[in-house]
């Protein structure tokens, strides 16, 4: 029976939005192992401090970045996945809007900086099956629970929400049939303002019904799209 001690470390793979594309935050390590490659930024659970309380920590510290609450994603164990030894780590996920935050490269990073999800540098670790894993849960949340208003701007064309869904999805929607289901829920508000983009008509501008919006994530409500 092995005497070796397991280490438990906290990983926060964060998602960026911007109009039509996905990034995900990652940071180059300044020390071995992996020395130089791209990680998703995490590190070690300090004595007295809860799991939530450790990956906000370690997110700011390595990039700057501030998030009050991500949600918790897998537990990765695999024996072999940490060359320092037996190293258990508990993801996080959250989803962002880049432009709100100011990078700053610290502590175990030597540089902080967004890649689109479509051209990754390679990962250190076992980094890539956790984003994988990410992914796939970010693209299975939003088919069952209302998403988006942090992510578009404060009144936004229905268009927006439409591009926000089909590039999280990485896949084309039925337009119309995703307009009628999202009206039914009744989390938008119609405003009597209107925008032009490009050469069509000038459409009219929506804002989300926070509270009604809060108590569907609440409810934890389906609509298939």
């Amino acid at each position: 029976m092995s005497d070796q001690f397991i280490k438990l470390t906290v990983d926060a793979v964060v998602f960026g939005y911007e109009e039509g594309n996905i990034s995900v935050l990652l940071i180059k390590r300044k020390y071995d192992p992996f020395k130089g490659a791209w990680a998703i930024p995490g590190g070690f659970v300090l004595n007295g401090e809860s799991l939530e309380e450790a990956v906000e920590r370690e997110l700011h510290e390595e990039t700057g970045v501030k998030i009050n609450y991500l949600e918790q994603l897998y537990t990765f164990g695999k024996p072999e996945r940490d060359p320092r030894g037996r190293v258990v780590s508990v993801a996080y996920f959250a989803l962002v809007r880049p432009n709100a935050f100011k990078l700053f490269a610290s502590t175990d990073a030597a540089e902080v900086e967004w890649f689109n999800i479509k051209n990754l540098p390679k990962l250190s670790f076992d980094h890539k099956n956790i984003l994988d894993i990410a992914i796939k849960r970010l693209q299975g949340k939003i088919t069952y629970e209302p998403l988006g208003f942090e992510l578009l701007d404060k009144k936004f064309p229905f268009s927006d929400l439409e591009k926000l869904y089909t590039t999280l999805l990485g896949r084309d929607i039925d337009r119309r049939n995703f307009r009628k289901k999202i009206l039914s829920l009744n989390i938008l508000d119609e405003l009597e303002e209107k925008t032009s983009k490009g050469s069509g008509r000038p459409a009219n501008l929506f804002q989300f019904n926070q509270k009604r919006y809060f108590q569907l994530k609440k409810e934890g409500i389906i609509f298939e799209i």
